[in-house]
């Protein structure tokens, strides 16, 4: 390594994946693991905020070793520590920030407190070695919606955002409604593949006077309102068809929003960012639109979409570089608005 390189070890550890990762320059992604909960929580149908926290706890130590020795470098040789600080489960988020606290005062480094969603965005910049802002990103996951211009590293327009639920948790309502149970999005795509996505006509909503803001708690009463008229008739329920005309439905409103965001503010280059993100039949959707209006896609493969420390790392590292500190009283912020510091 040259005299100039920065390494950043990133935390994460904002609901169910504790993640760590070793960035070299922004760029280059020496490790990034990942110790998912998605087993245990399955038991419960959802993410359980306490014993999220306990895992955390259990695992966190162990990750970042596993980090640090997968990078083949030590705590010596860091420069600084990345970590997520919201939004997120608070009592998740304050085992990532008591880590990274612990850590920057033992070894006397500085501590950058990194928004999530900043973090989702960054993603994008791992696989993409030549996008810059700025551009245009649709941030779709578990708990947000939101559509975005990346002015600079870190500095975000926001055009829209969800009224009601996010993208990620109308698919995670959706499943369990139809019994697929958690995690609710990969279990829909894989469906869907087998079912007619105009098979029912599901409403796509808009939001009057906000064109860029998105609502799915319409589309999610909507599929449950089906379900229910079904049962009373006594008439089957094909769940191939319910998952492909939800997916299809969320989707049309997805790459509609992103489509006129960027088409309105003349804009060439559009990325996607969070878990939905990694939805094959978004990704597919949002291609071929794009490319119909010439605009550049970007999408990072989905074991950046999920949660994860390298996107965490990619963030700090922009940061670090504009000259962003955070104290040793940093604390957790589990409704931390985009744009916040």
């Amino acid at each position: 390594m040259s005299e100039k390189d920065i390494l950043i070890l990133g935390i994460e550890s904002s609901c169910d994946e504790t993640a760590a990762s070793v960035v070299k320059n922004g760029r280059i992604i020496l490790s990034n693991v990942i110790s998912s909960q998605i087993e245990l929580h399955t038991l419960y149908g959802g993410v359980v905020p306490e014993i999220a926290s306990r895992k955390h706890i259990e695992r966190i130590n162990q990750v970042i070793k596993q980090a640090l020795s997968d990078a083949n470098v030590t705590l010596d040789d860091i420069d600084a520590i990345g970590v997520t600080y919201g939004p997120g489960l608070v009592g998740a988020l304050l085992v990532g920030v008591s880590e990274a606290k612990a850590i920057a005062y033992a070894k006397h480094l500085p501590l950058i407190g990194v928004h999530h969603i900043e973090g989702h965005v960054s993603a994008n910049y791992i696989e993409y070695p030549e996008l810059e802002p700025p551009f245009m990103c649709e941030i779709i996951s578990g708990g947000h919606t939101h559509l975005v211009i990346v002015k600079d590293y870190g500095e975000f327009e926001i055009l829209g955002r969800t009224r009601d639920d996010a993208a990620g948790e109308a698919f995670d309502k959706v499943a369990r409604a139809i019994g697929l149970g958690y995690p609710g999005g990969p279990k829909i795509d894989k469906l869907s593949e087998e079912g007619n996505p105009d098979a029912i006509a599901f409403p796509r909503a808009k939001v009057e006077g906000a064109p860029y803001d998105f609502s799915f708690s319409g589309l999610k009463s909507a599929v449950l309102n089906y379900l229910n008229q079904c049962k009373m008739k006594d008439e089957p329920v094909n769940r191939a068809d319910v998952a492909a005309s939800f997916q299809k439905a969320v989707t049309d409103v997805l790459v509609d929003t992103a489509i006129r965001g960027a088409r309105d503010f003349h804009v060439d280059k559009l990325a996607i960012a969070g878990g939905v993100a990694s939805n094959r039949h978004l990704r597919a959707a949002m291609k071929e639109a794009c490319q119909r209006e010439t605009i550049t896609f970007y999408h990072p493969s989905p074991i950046f979409c999920t949660d994860n420390a390298a996107m965490i790392g990619v963030a700090a590292y922009y940061e670090y570089q504009k000259g962003t500190r955070s104290d040793l009283d940093l604390n957790a912020v589990p409704n931390l608005k985009l744009g916040e510091r």
